[in-house]
Order: structure tokens, then C-alpha cells, then sequence
């Protein structure tokens, strides 16, 4: 489903495109081939490119062209590790990872945009606002050995609004929009303002689980609030977490779960969309 991801530039030399990605928290550029493998990369910080086949290095830098920004080093990459290895196998529509917070309702959105004039907000538009809130205060926990993919679709229609992987575990995080309104939890039901009650925290808990599945490792459910007025928990939810989108950042302070090898791994399989159509 190629439309969920971000469009890799135009073909160039070769039929090589190159397409934006994340690694360790860093921007980096991927030259891919026709058939989805990688050629190279280019890694902005360290203004150097990696080049898989001296033999590509013209076509590469080519390709690269527009993106350079000054001299940058050219030479074989470093020794990959296993999760390295499994990304540059990876075909691009398969890669999840430069998914952005709340692609799949940007992509609903441009398909069937609500009408120019209706009573009341388009809900899927404040949905989105909590997505993209959420998600950017988890995309800057990367420069702290955090992982973030977003918008992982579940066979059946469902999706994880967000994964995170890194020190402190794997947590997948619901995001809620609760601006100006007071949200009451009764485990498992939430109430925002005066809506009906509804049990979302059931709904985090499978979701997780089925990640916990596909993962093979713990999945910790985790709901964010976007801008509640108050907050009221009358007990303890049962092995699920409730931060407001401000308190995202104490994720960081998490750790003595996942080696870093170990964190890159879960990341290399969670990034594959393949790993998530049977659960």
C-alpha cells in the first residue's frame, strides 16, 4: 500500500530514486535501485555518502546532486550490523518508517475531503491534530536511542497510532484529542467532556497485544492526551500508562529494558509492514 508512505523523488541515472529515512535519530537519504535495494546513503551529519558498488558511485552521486549541500566524502559503509542489513533488504513500500504522524488520516483526508461547509469540525481533522502533536514530541526522543514509527496498519481496518521502541521497552500509543476538556478514566472506559463513556482502554489493550505478537516481545499500551483541562483516574489502569503529550518527553528517562542492538533489531522488524498482516 504505497500510499501511505512518502513518495520517493524522480527516477535519476540508472532508474536509482532516492527517498528520505531516519537512523538513530539522524536524517539520512537512500538511493534506492528499481527493484527496491539500496545503492547507497547519504548520512547529512557526517557529509558523507556510503556507497554499496564502486561501481554505482557515478550514477549515485548523480542522483544525489540536488540533495548535496557541499564536499562529502565518498567510500564503502561501515561494517553493518544485522538491523542495518535487514533495512537495506527492505523494499521502500514495504518500509513503514518514513511514515509521517497521521498519515493514514492525511491520506483519508485528500481522498474524501469533508464538505467546505458543514455544522460541526471535521473529527478526523482534530484527530489528526493529536497524531501530529503526539507524534512529534516522540520523533524527538530519537537523539536518545528512541525509535518512533507511526501509523502501523493491522489487518482488519485497525492501526497503532504510534510505536515506540528504545531503552525503557516498546509502548504502543494511542493518541487522544482532549483539548479544553476534562477526560475521566474508569478502567476500562474514558470519558472526554460530556461525550459518552466509551472503554478505549480496552481497545489500547488489544492493540498492543497484537504488537506484542508480532514483536514477540512486551508491548506496553500507552494513552496521550492532547491538552486535557484535568485529568481524572479513579484507579490505576491495569498495566497501561496515560501521559498528556507534554509528559512524553520522561519517556527518555527510561531504561534497563532493551540494549541498544537489541532496540535496533525490534525497529528493523516493526519498520517491515510484511511483519504485521497476521495478527
Amino acid at each position: 500500500m504505497s500510499g501511505s508512505r512518502r513518495r520517493p523523488g524522480p527516477a535519476g541515472p540508472g532508474g536509482l530514486r532516492v527517498v528520505p529515512g531516519r537512523h538513530q535519530g539522524q536524517e539520512r537519504l537512500y538511493v534506492c535501485r528499481p527493484d527496491g535495494g539500496s545503492a547507497a546513503w547519504y548520512d547529512r551529519e557526517a557529509a558523507r555518502v556510503h556507497l554499496l558498488s564502486e561501481a554505482d558511485r557515478e550514477d549515485v552521486l548523480q542522483a544525489l546532486g540536488p540533495f548535496l549541500t557541499g564536499p562529502v566524502a565518498v567510500g564503502p559503509p561501515p561494517v553493518p550490523t544485522a538491523a542495518d542489513l535487514a533495512r537495506l533488504s527492505l523494499h521502500p513500500d514495504d518500509d513503514l518508517a518514513p511514515n509521517r504522524p497521521g498519515e493514514a488520516l492525511l491520506i483519508a483526508l485528500d481522498r474524501d475531503p469533508a464538505p467546505a461547509h458543514r455544522l460541526r469540525p471535521d473529527p478526523r481533522r482534530r484527530a489528526l491534530t493529536a497524531e501530529r502533536t503526539v507524534g512529534g514530541a516522540l520523533d524527538r526522543l530519537d537523539g536518545a536511542g528512541w525509535h518512533t514509527l507511526h501509523s502501523i496498519p493491522l489487518p482488519g481496518g485497525d492501526r497503532v497510532h504510534h510505536l515506540v521502541i528504545g531503552p525503557g521497552g516498546l509502548f504502543a500509543v494511542h493518541s487522544l484529542y482532549a483539548r479544553k476538556q476534562r477526560v475521566r478514566i474508569a478502567d476500562p472506559v474514558v470519558t472526554l467532556g460530556r461525550r459518552a463513556p466509551e472503554p478505549l482502554l480496552r481497545l489500547l489493550r488489544a492493540l498492543a497485544a497484537r504488537a506484542s505478537y508480532a514483536l514477540t516481545a512486551e508491548v506496553v499500551p500507552l494513552l496521550a492526551l492532547t491538552d486535557p483541562a484535568g485529568l481524572l483516574v479513579t484507579a490505576p489502569p491495569r498495566a497501561l500508562r496515560v501521559l498528556d503529550a507534554a509528559s512524553l518527553p520522561a519517556l527518555a528517562r527510561l531504561g534497563g529494558v532493551l540494549k541498544p542492538a537489541d532496540a535496533d533489531a525490534l525497529h528493523a522488524m516493526a519498520r517491515d509492514r510484511r511483519t504485521w498482516n497476521r495478527v
